[in-house]
């Protein structure tokens, strides 16, 4: 009677906003290891984060098995999820995210924000704590906050772990206490973060992955190395500058900076693509046009086209653009993540591949890649809907050429420049080069759509600057951003 006491008391004074939209979106976490993203996807949803890819059917839904872009699944489910790679996921999936360890707040600061997001449903607080302050059974833990009582000072926590705990009221200084504590994983003391909506669309065409471990030494060398490099070398040109960068760049930079592909069941649609679809599909292709017609795009197209001529060994010459090619790793992918559940793309085999241009009722043309996966003795249909605009080419299942042009990697190092701190030509040593170069960088001048594109890929070179190479997750400052 006392807890629905508290609840009743805590509606009517109106520190109970922010429970309505988690209660609705309230799930139990899959794994014994998945509070952290049984939490964020939970957080995600009640915030109407649009995941930019669908879930099941027609449905665009968080799930756990959809967050996996800082850490892969199969490490979560064996380890956990440390603090800092669940603030690095909440970015990555589109949120805002303001992230406190203990030591750089205080419990007034956090009552504070607790009050604030409980008052308003267009936040929310996830807390990071250890449960044996609470003399629960478990260690480290994580679950979002529903609500909070100010008479008594006490917070509601919605445990994802709803096997073991139903909702419960702590006092809010015991969670402090809970949360001030050290993780003996990384070193470091848990905390809690703040989670709302962007005033920025999060990036339709590109974004940085986290996933592959081979990240840490291609943003050490983006981020520290290539500034050093700039000083040290006498650039002359803006052709010598992306010299210095490309020729050490890590070869597998591939797996740090992605273009987003949409991928979805076979059975989930024919030929015929939702006004959805074809919206964003546009949205894509046109950002993928705009960086096509920046100033920059043209100095890199000419650098790999000199490079080639030349027969330059590049660290990324082997990395190949043909459309199919890419398609049949995106589609296992594309497959693993819609078998609902963590398997090694390992496990795929791709059958088959057809690319397809469709135009219908004056729209402009689209380009979908399908293809079969084989796992085991089951076989999975999959649709990859590739951005596009208009160049000559031929495509399969039609009597005639169509316009087709995917991402490529002339476009996605200049995404990957312009994304790039802009600190780091500050080491150029020739005046009128460096504001060459400040200039071909700038986003000040750039379309709206690509603007937004680069200031959001900024904001996870922002994240990743804050992580550190040994442990990769756990020097965050806050606030994050």
């Amino acid at each position: 009677m006392e807890l629905q006491q508290l609840f009743i008391e805590a509606i009517q004074s109106g520190t109970m906003e922010g429970f309505y939209k988690l209660i609705s979106y309230f799930q139990t976490q899959s794994e014994p290891a998945y509070c952290g993203l049984a939490t964020l996807s939970m957080v995600l949803n009640a915030l109407a984060i649009d995941p930019g890819r669908k879930w099941k059917g027609p449905w665009r839904w968080f799930d756990e098995t959809m967050l996996d872009c800082c850490e892969p699944l199969e490490k979560v489910k064996a380890d956990g999820i440390s603090f800092g790679k669940l603030v690095c996921l909440a970015y990555c999936a589109g949120a805002k995210v303001d992230a406190f360890r203990t030591n750089q707040s205080t419990i007034e600061e956090f009552r504070k924000y607790v009050m604030a997001c409980s008052t308003s449903d267009d936040c929310h607080v996830i807390s990071s704590y250890h449960r044996g302050t609470f003399k629960q059974t478990g260690t480290g833990h994580f679950s979002p906050i529903g609500g909070y009582h100010a008479g008594r000072d006490m917070a509601l926590i919605l445990d994802v772990a709803r096997f073991k705990y139903p909702p419960h009221w702590v006092p809010l200084p015991l969670l402090w206490e809970a949360m001030n504590n050290i993780d003996e994983t990384t070193g470091h003391r848990r905390g809690f973060m703040l989670i709302s909506r962007p005033q920025r669309a999060p990036a339709l065409l590109y974004t940085l992955s986290c996933k592959h471990e081979s990240w840490v030494s291609t943003a050490k060398y983006l981020m520290d190395d290539v500034p050093v490099l700039l000083r040290s070398d006498n650039v002359k040109d803006i052709d010598k500058v992306l010299n210095v960068v490309f020729t050490s760049l890590p070869s597998n930079f591939g797996e740090f900076i992605k273009w987003v592909a949409e991928v979805r069941r076979q059975e989930d649609g024919d030929q015929n693509l939702s006004q959805e679809e074809k919206g964003r599909l546009a949205f894509k292709a046109e950002v993928l046009n705009q960086v096509q017609k920046v100033d920059l795009f043209k100095h890199v197209t000419k650098y790999l086209s000199s490079a080639n001529s030349c027969c330059t060994k590049l660290p990324f010459s082997g990395h190949k653009d043909n459309l199919p090619d890419i398609a049949a790793s995106v589609c296992c992918q594309g497959a693993e993540f819609l078998a609902g559940k963590y398997v090694s793309s390992n496990g795929f085999c791709f059958k088959e591949t057809c690319v397809k241009c469709f135009k219908a009722n004056g729209d402009r043309p689209i380009t979908v890649v399908s293809g079969t996966v084989v796992n085991g003795n089951s076989e999975q249909g999959v649709d990859v809907l590739v951005p596009s605009f208009p160049t000559k080419v031929g495509c399969c299942g039609s009597g005639s050429n169509c316009t087709r042009m995917h991402p490529a990697v002339d476009d996605v190092l200049t995404a990957l420049l312009l994304a790039l701190p802009i600190d780091t030509w500050s080491g150029i040593k020739d005046e009128k080069l460096l504001q060459e170069m400040y200039r071909l960088v700038s986003t000040e001048n750039l379309p709206t759509l690509l603007q937004e594109e680069v200031l959001h890929l900024r904001g996870q070179f922002l994240v990743l600057k804050r992580c550190q190479v040994n442990k990769v997750d756990d020097e965050l400052a806050a606030p994050l951003l």
